[in-house]
């Protein structure tokens, strides 16, 4: 499929809503479920109405993964590498459309003002490639920030976490990939020159998305230490009980009187020493002597 022939069926037709239900339907239980897929502040996507979701960018799946949060239609831009395979027009019925990477694509920016001035909510990635890096964000560019102050669309920041290897030899890894949302940014307010837009992005929405993220970062370790406190806490719980449990029978058996010993009387024992017993008597009476 042609660059020109995509953006125009993105442009005239755009999703295809029972395909694009069916795909969700299959890929949605599949990313809660096996990735164990988190969502945060999905309130905050505008529930009509231009919008401009911006995320970091770690996977091809990202844009899936975002779709899912939400029962709007997603757009996003692919590289045209993408559309030109035998895959391509599935993908544009599903809401993506080609950009050409390392250029400035007027194309695709016709398309996304079009999708927007439609009333669509579009994801785009400000930093234009994937990171792989989990630790790393890459530095964003203007691009959102130009085409939320020529149409007015809000822009809703975005974090997403896990997706950089969720595949390993072609097959799924059962990785936790969380995503999460903020407040949408307002800019009717802003005039539409390229330095409001790199400030737009560098000063207003990058700081929103690399607080988000560093959050889902630490949200697992967070909950490891409460789940390793609740462990330690058990254990501490369990000794315990089992102290006071074996308390009253270590302290019955301190109280507990030694038995009685038998001792001979001092007088008898004596008497027995001047006279001893004859005999038989006297052989069993001599230990008897020895212990008084």
């Amino acid at each position: 499929m042609s660059n020109e022939e995509a953006h125009r069926l993105a442009r005239e037709r755009g999703v295809s809503s029972w395909l694009y239900a069916l795909v969700r339907g299959i890929v949605s239980p599949l990313f809660r479920l096996y990735f164990r897929m988190h969502v945060s502040g999905a309130e905050h996507i505008p529930v009509e109405g231009a919008a401009i979701v911006a995320p970091n960018h770690k996977s091809f799946w990202d844009s899936f993964f975002i779709g899912v949060c939400t029962r709007r239609h997603v757009r996003f831009m692919a590289k045209t590498e993408l559309i030109e395979t035998r895959h391509g027009r599935l993908l544009v019925r599903l809401g993506a459309f080609p950009m050409r990477r390392g250029q400035a694509d007027e194309d695709a920016l016709e398309t996304a003002r079009t999708i927007l001035r439609q009333g669509s909510l579009l994801a785009l990635f400000p930093e234009g490639t994937r990171v792989r890096d989990p630790d790393q964000l890459g530095h964003p560019r203007r691009g959102a920030g130009r085409l939320a102050l020529e149409t007015g669309a809000p822009l809703v920041p975005c974090a997403i976490t896990g997706t950089e290897k969720i595949f390993h030899g072609g097959l799924p890894v059962p990785r936790r990939v969380q995503v999460a949302f903020s407040e949408p940014i307002p800019v009717s307010d802003l005039a539409a020159t390229p330095d409001a837009a790199a400030t737009l992005i560098s000063d207003t929405l990058w700081p929103e998305v690399e607080g988000e993220y560093r959050r889902l970062l630490a949200r697992p370790t967070l909950i490891a230490a409460a789940l390793a406190a609740l462990g330690l806490g058990g254990g501490l719980l369990l000794r315990r009980k089992r102290r006071r449990a074996a308390a009253p029978a270590q302290t019955a058996a301190v109280r507990a009187p030694a038995p009685p010993r038998w001792r001979m009387d001092s007088a008898l024992s004596t008497e027995l020493m001047r006279h001893p017993a004859p005999g038989p008597l006297n052989a069993a009476l001599r230990p008897v002597r020895r212990a008084a």
